[in-house]
């Protein structure tokens, strides 16, 4: 089996597997049905070190379908909660590239919002100040490069709600290239959007040392005009 079109493996070692999720694969299994990532790393993992019986890859932290880059797969029980235990406490710094089609209002900023998910069609909504059930939003974000009438954001996440970034840079006026959802007006021919995973960096949970890993951009659609930046 060729792993390549599902992901690609930035770190591994006896505890994690870092891998760069590929756009339109599921990080967690849905109504839909379809393999989710766990999965494959299992299946990558009985492969590589030709082993037979139950494997454990348990997902540290989502990213939606259309996203693509870095997710933190634990290969233990005690790594898993020692992962979770990280990000809950936000002792991992988090940085996404996006392509938007507007340029923004400031060539760097904060926003703060009021976030509440609406479950039943899948979308978060953003407020200027708290309402009921809302939850705080806060991201930094700076223009770091311009292609034609597009422009690269990089995006500092200071909390994990659902669809954050993209509704919070639409909310700005910059949805995200393909995310129709949240106001671009056409979609991806290969049904992506332009966020991208791109650096995390926090301490190892078992070997306590410094981690910093950074995911290639994917290879094809508009994100080929920005390789001048990796």
């Amino acid at each position: 089996m060729d792993f390549s079109d599902i992901f690609e493996v930035v770190f591994e070692d006896n505890h994690l597997i870092v891998v760069n999720k590929k756009s339109g694969i599921l990080v967690q299994g849905d109504e839909t049905g379809d393999k989710a990532l766990p999965d494959y790393i299992k299946d990558y993992l009985r492969v590589k070190y030709n082993k037979q019986g139950n494997i454990f890859a348990g997902v540290v932290h989502r990213l939606d379908r259309p996203v693509s880059g870095l997710v933190v797969v634990a290969k233990t029980s005690k790594a898993l909660e020692r992962m979770n235990e990280i990000f809950r406490e936000r002792k991992v710094e988090k940085v996404y590239w996006a392509i938007v089609g507007n340029k923004p209002p400031e060539l760097s900023g904060k926003l703060v919002h009021w976030m509440k998910k609406d479950g039943k069609i899948n979308v978060s909504r953003t407020y200027e100040s708290q309402i009921k059930d809302s939850l705080r939003a806060e991201l930094e974000y700076q223009m770091i490069g311009k292609a034609g009438n597009m422009y690269l954001l990089e995006v500092n996440p200071h909390t994990g709600r659902h669809h954050q970034i993209r509704s919070q840079l639409s909310s700005m006026g910059c949805p995200i290239k393909g995310d129709v959802k949240y106001g671009f007006p056409e979609k991806n021919s290969d049904h992506s959007i332009c966020l991208h995973a791109r650096r995390l960096k926090f301490i190892h949970p078992v070997k306590k040392e410094p981690i910093e890993l950074i995911a290639e951009l994917p290879g094809s659609g508009a994100w080929g005009k920005f390789k001048m930046f990796e």
